[in-house]
């Protein structure tokens, strides 16, 4: 298991007008469905309990991508514990079996995509939502976030066929979802991103969070590993900000399939 905790450029400087610029964005759009998205999740860690911890308090729903092969019972209720029961605010849902790259050296990476084979992918399924679903009984929610957000339509095949609501990759994915298997995608990337400059960061970023609430429907990426102190703390100042505005509902994986019954959904 290799998980990078490298800090984009974004979090080392932040422009000291930047509440006024996510304000003037949010001015734009004021009647949007927003969700955020946690990969990742399972290996405790300070930053992780932070996390859980920061939507809690602010009472804001948070779809988490559990990755069954380093998730166990003693991890889950510690997770438990810094989320003060309230279980209702969080889509715990399956990412991939163990993060393992199975493609070639040179090829993006994923876990479930053409170098492994479809009996390999099937089984990995399986094992990791028979293990949630024995951890996390009525809390799991049967969606599928992909390691790296990619899968191939093999496996999407698959997902249907065992039962799965939804997948949720990142925008731009290489092929549409199938009927009714919708996707449920993040187009917002908080931490994994690609720039090389902080100013070239926040631009880009707030681009993509401009571009989101015009589709009426934000998923903001979060991977805990690549935060640091700023990075908390914009969150922190984040969440309220979202909630003290009564056209933007804070959402998670549950209430989208709730408001879009399965043979109509689709967002890819």
């Amino acid at each position: 298991m290799i998980v990078s905790n490298k800090v984009s450029p974004l979090w080392l400087h932040i422009p000291a007008d930047i509440d006024r610029r996510i304000e003037e964005i949010l001015d734009r759009h004021p009647a949007v469905r927003v969700f955020f998205r946690a990969d990742d999740v399972a290996i405790p860690s300070a930053k992780q309990d932070l996390l859980l911890e920061l939507f809690a308090r602010h009472d804001t729903p948070l779809c988490a991508a559990i990755v069954p092969a380093w998730f166990n019972r003693s991890r889950w209720d510690a997770m438990c514990g810094h989320i003060h029961g309230k279980q209702h605010l969080f889509a715990w849902h399956q990412h991939g079996w163990n993060h393992h790259n199975h493609q070639s050296a040179g090829e993006k990476k994923q876990e479930f995509g053409a170098a492994a084979t479809s009996q390999q992918k099937r089984q990995n399924i399986i094992r990791g939502r028979d293990k949630l679903e024995t951890i996390l009984g009525a809390h799991f929610l049967p969606v599928f976030t992909p390691p790296w957000n990619r899968l191939d339509q093999d496996t999407m095949h698959i997902l249907k066929e065992l039962g799965f609501l939804a997948i949720s990759r990142y925008r731009g994915a290489k092929f549409p979802s199938l009927s009714g298997l919708p996707d449920l995608p993040a187009n917002v990337d908080l931490h994994t991103r690609k720039e090389v400059s902080a100013d070239a960061d926040w631009q880009a970023m707030l681009s993509e969070l401009d571009q989101a609430l015009a589709t009426g429907l934000a998923g903001l990426m979060i991977h805990h590993q690549h935060m640091n102190a700023a990075a908390f703390a914009f969150l922190d100042a984040l969440l309220p900000s979202l909630r003290n505005r009564p056209g933007i509902r804070l959402c998670h994986y549950r209430h989208l399939l709730e408001d879009f019954p399965r043979q109509s959904v689709d967002f890819s």
